[in-house]
């Protein structure tokens, strides 16, 4: 049997024809498809502006630059994340704060903001980045509350993200339609639910950041429309284009997304009730707006305290069956190795780390491998732990 993975893309043979178009044209950047594929975005999320980049990565850099994040501004960040949205602020010369999470989340909460500007003895920050762990969006209603507040800038870091939704008032709306957030940032990197080989996107109602954006996605490069081979520059940049060919295979994904998120759905509902029922040593995320998340990962606290096996143990346990788990993420501050005196602690962030583990969760999973998945992970958990007690 072949490695179960935590995640994987799903591109079958009509997306692969689809690719295929790019022959008729023979634009391979900056094209008719990437017109298409922001148009095609724009109203699937219910945005104002929608511009397609090469990565996840590229859109909250460029979300940054929108905002004018720089040297001496305050940004706060949640300390569990992939590190791409640190480095970018970075790289813009901001101080970055970290945040603890909610653990019981996984994701930064409003009061976790709020505390760490009161230990940090912050005047202003510029902007926080709200990070979706795992595609549910939880908290927009206080974040968007916490913003105005504070006014600020409310950057979404929805890369896990992409087709969920949430609700304030009885009332639906699509994370990236920035209704309550001044910019959301995708990726659709291959285990994304859906993916354009490398990709990443960035939505806003704000025409400024757009128009910032769409100048800094091509070295910065203005061209004058009237004469095409003149161009000026207002401010050097980067290339973060996306070509044709990725454009043409993320259209197509687009038109599964239904489909895609379905299938995690029952995936995830599966997990609850065939594992976390099963036993009270493992807990999945307790998330308010689970029912309309997208299901990027499954993940598990696992309680290893009462168990004689440990984390990492554990890990290799299931690989021996051939099953891969992952860690998302290593905190921050851990993975840095940042040590300061204005450094606060993250107790729940510590304990998520010793806990958490993703489960694997992707559109071509089937349900026979998942129940395998499943009797694998509760027979060691038990085997552990009768051997815990009878230690």
């Amino acid at each position: 049997m072949a490695y179960i993975p935590y995640g994987l893309h799903s591109v079958d043979k009509k997306d692969l024809r689809s690719i295929l178009k790019i022959n008729k044209k023979n634009v391979y950047t900056n094209g008719e498809y990437l017109i298409d594929f922001e148009n095609q975005t724009k109203k699937y999320l219910g945005s104002n502006y929608s511009i397609a980049v090469n990565s996840g990565t590229s859109a909250i850099h460029l979300a940054y630059k929108a905002i004018h994040l720089k040297q001496g501004d305050n940004i706060i960040m949640p300390s569990v994340n992939f590190i791409a949205a640190y480095s970018m602020a970075k790289l813009c010369g901001a101080n970055i704060y970290l945040a603890d999470i909610d653990y019981k989340t996984g994701q930064m909460s409003p009061e976790k903001i709020k505390e760490c500007i009161k230990k940090n003895k912050l005047k202003k920050i510029k902007a926080f980045v709200a990070m979706y762990l795992g595609g549910s969006p939880e908290y927009v209603n206080e974040f968007f509350k916490l913003k105005k507040k504070l006014n600020c800038y409310f950057i979404e870091d929805a890369c896990h993200a992409f087709g969920s939704s949430y609700k304030i008032k009885n009332k639906t709306y699509m994370t990236g339609s920035c209704k309550h957030s001044d910019i959301s940032t995708f990726s659709f990197h291959p285990v994304k639910t859906i993916t354009t080989g490398e990709g990443g996107l960035i939505t806003t109602n704000n025409f400024k950041f757009y128009k910032k954006i769409k100048e800094q996605r091509s070295h910065g490069i203005i061209r004058n429309s009237n004469k095409h081979w003149l161009y000026k520059i207002k401010e050097t940049s980067f290339n973060y284009r996306i070509s044709e060919i990725n454009c043409l295979l993320g259209i197509s994904q687009l038109k599964k997304i239904k489909k895609f998120i379905n299938k995690r759905i029952l995936l995830s509902s599966k997990y609850k009730k065939e594992l976390i029922l099963k036993t009270n040593l493992v807990k999945s995320l307790e998330l308010e707006n689970s029912n309309l998340s997208a299901w990027h990962l499954f993940i598990i606290l696992v309680d290893f305290k009462k168990l004689r096996i440990n984390k990492n143990d554990f890990i290799r346990s299931m690989l021996k069956h051939k099953i891969v788990l992952q860690q998302h993420y290593i905190p921050i501050y851990k993975l840095l190795n940042l040590k300061n005196k204005k450094l606060i602690s993250f107790p729940n962030a510590d304990k998520y780390f010793k806990n958490a583990l993703s489960l694997p969760l992707f559109n071509d999973l089937t349900f026979s491998k998942q129940k395998y998945i499943i009797t694998k992970i509760i027979k060691i958990i038990n085997y552990a732990a009768i051997k815990k007690r009878t230690k």
